[in-house]
């Protein structure tokens, strides 16, 4: 390679660094190791899970306009 500002793109490396991302948010989040079901979830091995609605518990993570907050 003449040009050493060429930069090279691994497309099977990046996405194996995008999964792997995104196991280490799912472990950093959980309470308890995960699951083999819940890290193929995260994986995308199986579809997501139904996650409960939950109450939004504070105004800086609800969407602007929201029902039931001031805007």
């Amino acid at each position: 390679m003449d040009d050493p500002h060429v930069y090279l793109h691994d497309a099977v490396a990046l996405a194996e660094i995008d999964l792997y991302t995104d196991v280490l948010a799912a472990v950093s989040e959980a309470d308890a190791p995960l699951t083999t079901e819940e890290l193929d979830r995260v994986l995308g091995l199986l579809p997501p899970a139904a996650v409960p609605s939950r109450p939004v518990s504070c105004a800086r993570s609800a969407r602007p306009g929201a029902p039931g907050l001031p805007v």
